[in-house]
C-alpha cells in the first residue's frame, strides 16, 4: 500500500512538472494602446503660465495624476519640427537618423531636399502633389516600427497631423497609415506609400463639411479679452496677421474663408488642433485601435499652435486663447480614450518638438536682449563678397538651418581654393550683427564651447545633409524673414529648447521629476514598458521613475 502510494505520488508530482515546464508563455503585460501627443512649438513653461485657467481633465489631470518630467531638453540643434517628432519617436538625433531639418541641402543629390519628400509615390485623396511624402528619408527606425516587430506587425499604427511630417516621421517606416491635411482641398490625404485609396471612413470625414462648420464659429476669445492677464494686448504691431491684413486682434472672422473656400486658414487657428483630434478619434475608432490584446499606436500632432505661435508669438493673446482651448481639446480626448478604450488600458505621453523665441519687437519694448537676422540677405550679401575676392558669383547655395552651404562643384571646377573660401566665409559672417559664433562644422569637436552646448551642435550634424559653415545667434536674436513680424524657433537657448514631457495611463507612475531628461528618452522608455527593443538609432535612456516597477 505504502509503494503504491509512493508511486502514485511521485506520478503526480512529475505530471505536474511537466505541465508547469510546458505551459505556454504570457504574453508580456502591455496596454491596449499607445498615445503619442506632441504639440508643436509648445514651450514648457506654457504648462504652468496658463495653469490657473485650464480645466482639471485636460493638462492638469497629465500633470497631476501622470509622470511629469519637468526639465526634458532637446538635445541637438536644430530644434525645428521634423528633428523634433523624428527624435521623439527613435530616441535619436539629426547626426544619426538624418532629418537634420524640415529642409535642407543634400550633396549626394547635389539639390534643395524636403524631410518627408518622395517623388517615387504618388498622392491618394487628392490631385494634388501634397502627397507625394513618405517616411523614406529617415534613417532608422521608430518605436512604432519596433512595435510591429515585437508583435510580428500584428499592431496597428496611425499618424494624424495638419502638417505631413508630423505624421509621417513619428509613424515610421511599417505603420499602417500616416495621414495629413491637404489645405487645397481642406481633405485629410495620403501617400500611395501606405495605400492606394483613402478608407471609407476618411472618404466620409472628408465630406463632412468639418472645415467649414468650424470656419461658421469664427474666433472670438473663450472670455473677455482683459481677462488674459498672461499675456500682451491683443494687437501689436510687431505680430502677423495670417488671418488678412484687416483682421488685426479679436475677433476673427472665419466665415470670409468659408465663402472663398480657402481652406488652409484653419492652420492658423485653434480649430487646426480641433479638427486633428476629430480625425484621431474616427481614425480609433474606425480602425479599432486599442480593442484586442495587441497593442496598437496612434500618434497624433497638433500642428496649428506652430503657425499660431509663429505669427503672434508666445506672449500674445492668441496663443493664450489657443491652449485655454487646447487643453479642453485634450479634455474630452481623454474622456473619449476612457470610453472607448477603457481607462486603465492606454498609455499616453504628451510633449514637444520644439519651443519658440519671443518676438523681438516684445523684447524691445521691455529692454530685453533681441534682434532679427535675415538669412536671405546675409546669403545674397556674403555671395557678392566672395565674388568680389574670388571673381565667380553663387559660391554659396544658400543657408538652411543656421548653416551656410558652400558651392562645392562650383569651387572645383573653378580650381578655387576650398579652405580660402571657408575663412573668407567665417569671416564675413563673423561681422553680421546678431552673430555670436561661426565655425566649419565639420571641425565643430574643436571648438571653443561650453560641453553642452558643443554636444547640440554635434548631435545635429550629419555630413551630406549639413552646411559647411555653422552660424550660433545671440540670445534673443532670431533669423527674421518676416520684417520684425512675429518669431521663429531653431537654436540651443532653452525657451526653443525646453519642452514639457508628461506621461500617463497603464504602467506610469504618478509624481514628478527634476532630473534633466531628454527628448530620445521618450522612445526607450515606451520601450521599456512595452518590453520592446528601443528604436535602431536610439541613444536615449529610460525614465526608470516614471515606469511601474
Amino acid at each position: 500500500m505504502k509503494k503504491h502510494f509512493l508511486f502514485f505520488t511521485f506520478l503526480l508530482t512529475s505530471v505536474l512538472s511537466f505541465s508547469q515546464t510546458t505551459k505556454p508563455v504570457a504574453q508580456n503585460a502591455r496596454p491596449k494602446l499607445i498615445v503619442g501627443v506632441v504639440i508643436d512649438q509648445m514651450r514648457w513653461d506654457f504648462l504652468y503660465r496658463y495653469y490657473d485657467r485650464y480645466s482639471k481633465g485636460g493638462f492638469k489631470r497629465l500633470m497631476n495624476d501622470g509622470f511629469n518630467c519637468e526639465n526634458t531638453f532637446i538635445p541637438y540643434c536644430p530644434t525645428v519640427t521634423a528633428a523634433g517628432h523624428t527624435c521623439i519617436y527613435t530616441g535619436s538625433v539629426p547626426a544619426i537618423h538624418g532629418i537634420v531639418g524640415n529642409g535642407f541641402y543634400d550633396y549626394t543629390l547635389n539639390r534643395e531636399m524636403y524631410c518627408s519628400e518622395d517623388n517615387s509615390v504618388q498622392s491618394v485623396g487628392t490631385s494634388n502633389d501634397n502627397g507625394k511624402m513618405s517616411p523614406r528619408n529617415m534613417l532608422v527606425t521608430s518605436v512604432c516600427d519596433e512595435l510591429k516587430l515585437a508583435t510580428n506587425f500584428k499592431s496597428k499604427v496611425i499618424g494624424v497631423a495638419i502638417k505631413d511630417r508630423g505624421a509621417i516621421l513619428p509613424a515610421g517606416h511599417s505603420a499602417d497609415a500616416a495621414y495629413w491635411y491637404d489645405s487645397k482641398t481642406g481633405n485629410f490625404i495620403t501617400s500611395s506609400y501606405y495605400m492606394k485609396e483613402l478608407p471609407k471612413w476618411v472618404q466620409d470625414f472628408n465630406a463632412s463639411g468639418t472645415v467649414v462648420n468650424y470656419y461658421q464659429k469664427n474666433w472670438a476669445t473663450l472670455y473677455p479679452v482683459a481677462s488674459y492677464t498672461q499675456s500682451d494686448t491683443d494687437i501689436n504691431n510687431y505680430e502677423s496677421a495670417p488671418l488678412g491684413e484687416d483682421q488685426k486682434g479679436f475677433p476673427y472672422d472665419l466665415k470670409r474663408f468659408a465663402e472663398k473656400k480657402d481652406y488652409g486658414m484653419i492652420r492658423s487657428t485653434p480649430y487646426g488642433n480641433s479638427l486633428t483630434f476629430d480625425f484621431a478619434k474616427d481614425a480609433l475608432l474606425n480602425e479599432q485601435l486599442g480593442k484586442d490584446s495587441i497593442t496598437d499606436f496612434l500618434a497624433i500632432s497638433c500642428s496649428s499652435t506652430d503657425y499660431i505661435g509663429h505669427a503672434f508669438g508666445p506672449n500674445s493673446v492668441e496663443t493664450e486663447d489657443t491652449y485655454l482651448r487646447l487643453d479642453k481639446d485634450m479634455e474630452a480626448f481623454l474622456i473619449f480614450l476612457d470610453k472607448q478604450v477603457g481607462k486603465n488600458n492606454y498609455t499616453l505621453f504628451l510633449s514637444a518638438d520644439h519651443g519658440v523665441a519671443h518676438v523681438p519687437g516684445f523684447l524691445e519694448k521691455h529692454k530685453l536682449p533681441n534682434g532679427g537676422v535675415t538669412g536671405s540677405k546675409v546669403d545674397v550679401a556674403l555671395n557678392q563678397e566672395l565674388k568680389t575676392q574670388f571673381g565667380v558669383d553663387s559660391l554659396c547655395m544658400g543657408s538652411w538651418n543656421y548653416q551656410f552651404y558652400l558651392n562645392h562643384k562650383l569651387i572645383d571646377e573653378k580650381k578655387l581654393d576650398y579652405e580660402d573660401m571657408l575663412e573668407a566665409s567665417i569671416s564675413f559672417l563673423k561681422k553680421v550683427e546678431g552673430v555670436d559664433k561661426v565655425f566649419e562644422y565639420a571641425d565643430l569637436q574643436e571648438a571653443m564651447l561650453p560641453k553642452d552646448m558643443k554636444e547640440q551642435f554635434i548631435n545635429g550634424y550629419y555630413a551630406s545633409r549639413c552646411g559647411d559653415i555653422l552660424v550660433i545667434l545671440k540670445p534673443g536674436y532670431i533669423d527674421d524673414e518676416y520684417g520684425g513680424k512675429g518669431t521663429t524657433h531653431g537654436i540651443w537657448s532653452p525657451y526653443d529648447a525646453h519642452i514639457p514631457l508628461l506621461f500617463y495611463g497603464y504602467g506610469v507612475n504618478k509624481g514628478k521629476m527634476f532630473d534633466k531628461t531628454y527628448m530620445t528618452d521618450i522612445a526607450p522608455t515606451l520601450s521599456g514598458l512595452l518590453h520592446i527593443q528601443m528604436p535602431s538609432g536610439c541613444i536615449g535612456k529610460t525614465i526608470e521613475d516614471a515606469i511601474k516597477k
